[in-house]
């Protein structure tokens, strides 16, 4: 036999195997084909490959991995336990980028299904080698790298705190320095993913210098970079008082009011929800962010959107005006208690409902004159509809009822009471009469109005346990007028009268 024919063998079998990792990478594409790789064992008969001698085999054969793991967690956690971790990193240092980007995707793949994927990860000692990716000079093995810490790092404060201690942070800091916009998105992400679990995670990220970089990409034309961004400031943001003002102090104002006005919905909702972020931690951040603009842009951007995204401007106007009685005043100028009536009425997500409701309760709480801006736009029917709903969500009727409560323990303006008078159920009505019974003994007009509308009546058809709270109100209130007219409108006075005529025998 010549040598010829000795290498012809040796050659079919190369290609054998470069077609068979080809085609199963193909198949792995497609969703169709799955159960019947699944059926055929295709995952031990791919981990032998990846050891091969040919680096083009290793490489498709790491790709046809991280399709399979990818598809769903049953293929994962086969690709872990059938030992292939091990084989995966062991030369990745040595291993050319396509290479290195497939190990990576497949790792990312692994890790994306839950924490105790990614914690077989970590003990395999693939971030290490993921480090070694992250240093690479080629932009595309980095960001393959960084995509998989932060699919690692998303699911918990271990897992992200493995990813810290591998030394991934500074490395991901200079990734986002990277000329590439690819690169600079998922680093962010990674970024964001990472801090968002615990104030000493973020303080890790702000350590390595990270916000200066974050805050110097606001302005970037790229959205899905941008989203990014301002995710990651968010995630930082919203841990402490002093992570927060580190924030602000890297000039994020006024130029991420901008974002509130972006074509894209994500910026605007991410650029909201950073301010939200600073806005509930202080009276001054909050104070800092009306000085900018930022109360009108966050109502513009709520007028301007629907759904979702109107949620964290909706809460922002809340943690304003929660704060002080100056800072729910610069809300209302700012004219941001109708667009928040619009959200009660307009939204079908009764989470939505339920901030608009906080929030308007927030702004009202303080005095009368803040009820009285908050009655006048006809919030308290609204709020009273959406409380009595049998089709209102448990919590959307704890915040209706808590921000009528606020509203109606500081509202004199009777007008916006009267309306409610007839229709409120037991538990808010004794807000209602509560207030009308510190009004009425210093108004003569009011009293006179209350008789008129009918008020006087419907107070003493309300049946109140004696000695209560509400029977005081209900005192007070009869106490304003002379007995005779109380037991005019009292009920089966008409029918007393009646029975009075009835038997009265005429003096002839």
């Amino acid at each position: 036999m010549s040598q010829r024919q000795v290498l012809q063998v040796f050659e079919q079998y190369q290609r054998a195997r470069s077609q068979f990792a080809q085609a199963v990478a193909d198949f792995a594409a497609r969703p169709q084909s799955i159960d019947t790789l699944r059926s055929a064992g295709v995952v031990c008969l791919l981990r032998p490959l990846l050891l091969d001698v040919v680096p083009s085999i290793r490489q498709t054969a790491a790709l046809a991995l991280g399709r399979l793991a990818d598809y769903d967690v049953e293929l994962a956690e086969a690709v872990v336990k059938a030992g292939i971790l091990p084989q995966l990193i062991c030369s990745l240092p040595e291993e050319n980028r396509y290479y290195k980007k497939a190990a990576a995707f497949v790792l990312r793949a692994i890790a994306k299904h839950s924490p105790q994927l990614a914690q077989a990860i970590v003990q395999s000692g693939a971030l290490g080698m993921l480090v070694i990716c992250l240093e690479d000079f080629d932009p595309g093995v980095k960001e393959g790298a960084s995509w998989a810490f932060g699919y690692i790092a998303r699911h918990n404060p271990e897992l992200s705190q493995a990813v810290v201690d591998a030394g991934a942070v500074p490395l991901l800091v200079l990734c986002i320095q990277e000329p590439e916009i690819a690169l600079k998105r998922i680093a962010a992400s990674t970024l964001s993913d990472i801090s968002k679990h615990s104030p000493e995670l973020a303080q890790t990220v702000v350590a390595a210098g990270a916000i200066a970089y974050l805050a110097q990409m606001i302005p970037n034309p790229d959205a899905k970079l941008k989203r990014q961004v301002l995710s990651a400031l968010s995630q930082i943001a919203k841990h402490s008082v002093d992570l927060a003002e580190l924030v602000v102090e890297a000039e994020i104002f006024p130029v991420v009011l901008t974002c509130l006005k972006d074509s894209d919905e994500y910026v605007k909702k991410n650029g909201a929800t950073l301010i939200r972020e600073i806005a509930k931690h202080t009276p001054e951040l909050s104070q800092l962010i009306v000085n900018s603009g930022g109360v009108a842009a966050v109502i513009d951007c709520i007028g301007s959107c629907r759904g979702t995204v109107r949620l964290p401007g909706i809460m922002t106007l809340g943690y304003v005006a929660a704060h002080s009685e100056n800072l729910s005043m610069a809300v209302i100028v700012s004219k941001g208690i109708p667009p928040l009536c619009v959200c009660l009425i307009e939204e079908h997500e009764d989470h939505i409902k339920a901030a608009a409701a906080w929030a308007l309760g927030q702004i009202g709480r303080h005095t009368a004159e803040h009820a009285r801006h908050v009655a006048v736009a006809n919030v308290l029917p609204t709020l009273l509809d959406i409380f009595v709903d049998t089709c209102s969500s448990e919590d959307l009727k704890v915040k209706a009822k808590k921000a009528l409560k606020n509203i109606l323990q500081k509202c004199t303006y009777l007008p916006a009471l009267e309306p409610l008078l007839h229709e409120a159920p037991p538990s808010i009505m004794k807000y209602i009469i509560g207030q009308y019974s510190k009004v009425l003994p210093h108004d003569s007009k009011a009293r006179r109005l209350f008789v008129t509308t009918g008020g006087l009546k419907k107070v003493q058809e309300i049946q109140a346990e004696p000695g209560s709270l509400l029977q005081e109100y209900i005192n007070t209130i009869n106490n304003c007028y002379p007995e005779e007219i109380v037991r005019y409108y009292s009920p089966g006075y008409s029918e007393m009268l009646l029975e009075r005529v009835e038997n009265y025998q005429p003096v002839l």
